[in-house]
């Protein structure tokens, strides 16, 4: 099966330009980025995707080993890239996306010419004895996923507008909420706890690429420790904090996150 009908693939913008190749974070699709994309399409060639169990993806190319952590991610990013013949590729990655992309980078650099993470985090749970702060802690992730495990739509219904972080725009939570609720659920309850039980920190450092970290405010998902964590470890990395509340800046601050990724570019 090819990428494109695996990952729904979609391209757009300029041709000849620069590939910048977009991944959203957990429960969203493709369709998270129609208001950052547009600010590109005149100098960059904007390739999207779904990961497999999100969007319009091939829910039966899902495979319980591949996807049992964020490396089988990272092998569909590389699969893109190589179908497509992308070279020097701006991978820009939301969430656990950013994770995704940075793995893919680590394995095959001289594909891309830097990786944008927003809102990243190499580790969700605290580590005590690394004095790593992830901003929860065992217990909260484990309570999560057994509450996501019995009952998906209602977690979804809970948890979406608390992870957007703008209370005083109660549409953008809707819309995050109807997004996890279009999630395949199975799929979902297995890419969370890929999400929330991983630990990249070593591959931090393994970075050869430049790269952005954009750090929202309020992140309740990914706090601003953890991205100053991640700036801190990985090689060429630029940190940027951004005015944008909430984990979900690409819906609540296009323009912002738009201005601070041509700044770096």
């Amino acid at each position: 099966m090819g990428t494109t009908q695996r990952n729904a693939v979609t391209m757009s913008g300029r041709e000849s330009g620069q590939p910048m190749l977009f991944a959203h974070g957990y429960g969203c699709d493709q369709n998270m980025w129609r208001l950052v994309t547009p600010a590109f399409a005149g100098t960059h060639r904007i390739v999207s995707f779904d990961h497999v169990g999100n969007g319009r993806s091939d829910l039966t190319a899902y495979d319980d080993a591949k996807y049992a952590s964020l490396d089988g991610y990272a092998t569909d990013v590389l699969e893109i890239v190589h179908e497509h013949d992308l070279h020097d590729v701006v991978f820009v990655g939301h969430s656990v996306s950013s994770m995704i992309g940075l793995l893919a980078a680590v394995r095959e650099p001289e594909r891309f010419a830097g990786v944008v993470m927003i809102g990243p985090s190499p580790r969700y749970i605290n580590d005590e004895a690394a004095g790593y702060v992830g901003g929860f802690g065992r217990e909260d992730i484990d309570q999560m996923l057994v509450s996501l495990d019995s009952n998906f739509l209602g977690w979804s219904s809970v948890m979406a507008p608390v992870i957007m972080g703008n209370p005083e725009r109660p549409e953008l939570g809707e819309e995050l909420t109807n997004s996890f609720c279009r999630t395949d659920p199975e799929i979902a309850k297995k890419f969370a706890r890929v999400t929330f039980l991983s630990d990249n920190r070593d591959d931090l450092p393994k970075m050869r690429v430049p790269s952005l970290v954009l750090q929202c405010s309020d992140d309740v998902i990914a706090p601003s420790v953890v991205g100053e964590y991640v700036h801190k470890n990985t090689p060429q990395s630029t940190f940027a904090a951004l005015n944008a509340t909430g984990h979900c800046p690409n819906l609540s601050a296009p323009e912002e996150t738009v201005d601070a990724i041509k700044s770096w570019l």
